[in-house]
Formats: structure tokens, C-alpha cells, sequence
């Protein structure tokens, strides 16, 4: 088991199988301690080497792995090793949750603050001005549109957004 991060962690497996997949985090879980190749992480963890590569990189691009070159002298062939590095992951979960905070927030704005109309075959949900431009017919299909109460929806939004708020 990788002791750099706590897998068993809910909010840490799952931001990281978001990032990297369930090969991924596989792949996490059983990569050998200090600086490997891709091809020793792909023997000892069993998962595909074209996966790891994938991985590697998907972590490298977010700080959470760190690549060293080293050229050998005989060959002139370079080889990668890797190791991993979630030293910076708290502060990578805070950004991530203050995006989708932000993100919320302003769906709920959006929601709370327009009146929709929709089509009763789901082809389409308009603003009121789009709906009036379309004289209440369904761009899509001609069906008469009918008021939207997106209420129970703006709820949700709400709660989410007081959920996130407050951890």
C-alpha cells in the first residue's frame, strides 16, 4: 500500500478515481516506494503499461507525481523514474471545492433569478424572452411550451451549496 496518500480516505479516493480512474488509483495503491519505472509500476501493480503511462502523466500535470531523468552512460537511453508526491493534496482538494462552490453558486443565481418554459416532449427548456421569441411553441418540435417551476431544482442547488459551505 502506497503510504503517501490514504486511500481509504472517501473524498481522496474519489477525487482521485475522478482524475485517474479505478485502474488508476489501482495503480496508486500498489506503486513500489521511491523513485520506479513505468514498467516496474506496471509489473508490480498489473495494471496495463499504456494505463500507468496515462496515469503518470494525468498526475504529473497535477503535481502529484514527480519525474527524474537519468541518461545512461553506455546506451545514451533515457530512463524515467517516477515517485509520488501528495504532499500538496488538502490543498488541491480546497481549490476543487471552492470551484465547485463557485460554480454552484452561480447556477443557483441563474436558476433563482429566471423563469423558464418547457417543452411537454423535452425537446428544449427556454428563457422567457427565448420563449416569447418562439411565440411558446417548441423550437424543436411545435408542441405548445408550458411553464417550468424549477423550484424543487433550486432547492437542491441551495442545499448543495449550504452543504459545501459549511465543511
Amino acid at each position: 500500500m502506497n503510504t503517501l496518500v490514504e486511500l481509504n480516505d472517501k473524498v481522496i479516493s474519489g477525487y482521485l478515481t475522478s482524475l485517474v480512474g479505478e485502474e488508476g488509483l489501482k495503480m496508486i495503491g500498489d506503486m513500489p516506494e521511491g523513485d520506479v519505472t513505468d514498467e516496474e509500476i506496471a509489473a508490480k501493480s498489473g495494471v496495463l503499461l499504456n494505463t500507468v503511462r496515462r496515469t503518470l502523466f494525468i498526475l504529473y500535470e497535477n503535481k502529484f507525481a514527480i519525474c527524474r531523468r537519468e541518461r545512461d552512460s553506455n546506451s545514451g537511453w533515457l530512463t524515467y523514474l517516477w515517485h509520488l508526491n501528495f504532499s500538496d493534496i488538502e490543498h488541491q482538494l480546497m481549490r476543487e471545492k471552492k470551484k465547485l462552490l463557485r460554480n454552484l453558486k452561480i447556477r443557483f443565481e441563474f436558476e433563482e433569478d429566471n423563469v423558464f418554459y418547457m417543452c411537454p416532449q423535452g425537446c428544449a427548456r427556454l428563457l422567457f424572452n427565448e420563449a416569447t421569441q418562439t411565440e411558446f411553441l417548441c423550437p424543436m418540435c411545435g408542441e405548445d411550451l408550458a411553464y417550468y417551476d424549477n423550484s424543487r431544482f433550486v432547492g437542491v442547488l441551495k442545499k448543495r451549496v449550504d452543504d459545501l459551505s459549511s465543511i
